[in-house]
């Protein structure tokens, strides 16, 4: 039997439920999600493996318009995921009518097979979806438009069986027993940022960075060091709050879900740390590991 395996990433807007479908389709949740735009910032790959093939799935940051550095950075992750495709996931929501004009030329013009993916399908009627699908299939022609609700997992098995379909042959690009791409450290710091959007408003959770510092495992317990950076003294005090209670609530919260996520007891450490307009710098961005020139 020929083995099939390749890349499948997936490109969309922000909030359309990319990060959602990569969870379901992988079996866990390897991306984190909240309601918050640019809640994404890195590509995050999950790998699916079977007997005669290997799905390597590329969860990618929404597509935007870059306003500052890190931003920028993000982009760069999605170029890099438009240049190493064997077949793309084009993911909108229902009611959606637009699409960044140059990405969407960049994948028609590459020859890649495309699934465009209708998402949040069970927030309207059946006139409203093959209203979409026709919709879509004008603007996207060559594309196969599927309908699918990513949170409640509906009409993904139907993806999955396209996907094997396109795959190209090829031997697994990683090991059978892998599952992704990024270590415990970068998960763990992932939890801590979702923990951080859905505890802070405004702007302080797009000037956060979260770096793990210390992980140590003994027999009955992890323990976890992690920096909390911000551009700003005034964010600092912000996520501090009074008499600490902020940041305890914080603690508290990311806590239970590393524990779920590690499977063991968990003592967490966080401190707080300004590192001026990091998201503008490139050298913290790099220390951060986000894509540079």
């Amino acid at each position: 039997m020929k083995h099939k395996a390749g890349f499948v990433n997936i490109i969309g807007m922000p909030n359309v439920g990319k990060s959602t479908l990569m969870n379901s389709l992988v079996g866990e949740n390897l991306s984190i999600i909240t309601s918050k735009a640019q809640t994404t910032r890195h590509r995050i790959m999950g790998l699916v493996n079977g007997d005669d093939f290997q799905i390597v799935y590329s969860d990618t940051p929404g597509l935007l318009k870059p306003n500052y550095k890190l931003q920028e950075s993000m982009m760069r992750f999605i170029s890099k995921a438009l240049k190493d495709a064997d077949v793309f996931l084009v993911m909108v929501e229902l009611g959606q009518k637009t699409l960044d004009n140059e990405v969407i030329s960049f994948i028609k013009e590459s020859g890649v097979p495309v699934l465009l993916l209708i998402n949040k399908i069970d927030l309207k009627d059946q006139a409203t979806t093959v209203k979409a699908m026709e919709y879509w299939e004008k603007q996207f022609p060559g594309a196969e438009v599927i309908p699918v609700s990513a949170l409640h997992k509906f009409n993904l098995q139907s993806v999955i069986d396209r996907l094997l379909d396109l795959l190209p042959e090829n031997p697994p690009y990683y090991p059978k027993d892998t599952l992704t791409d990024k270590s415990m450290r970068f998960f763990i710091s992932e939890i801590i940022r979702e923990k951080i959007l859905l505890n802070f408003k405004k702007e302080v959770p797009y000037s956060t960075e979260v770096v793990v510092e210390e992980y140590k495992e003994e027999e009955k317990i992890i323990n976890i060091k992690a920096t909390i950076f911000v551009a700003r003294e005034s964010q600092r005090k912000i996520m501090i709050g009074h008499n600490g209670a902020a940041i305890k609530r914080l603690g508290t919260d990311a806590r239970k879900d590393i524990e779920d996520f590690v499977d063991k007891h968990i003592f967490l450490d966080l401190s707080i740390k300004v590192d001026k307009d990091w998201r503008n710098d490139d050298k913290a961005l790099k220390k951060y590991g986000y894509e540079q020139d």
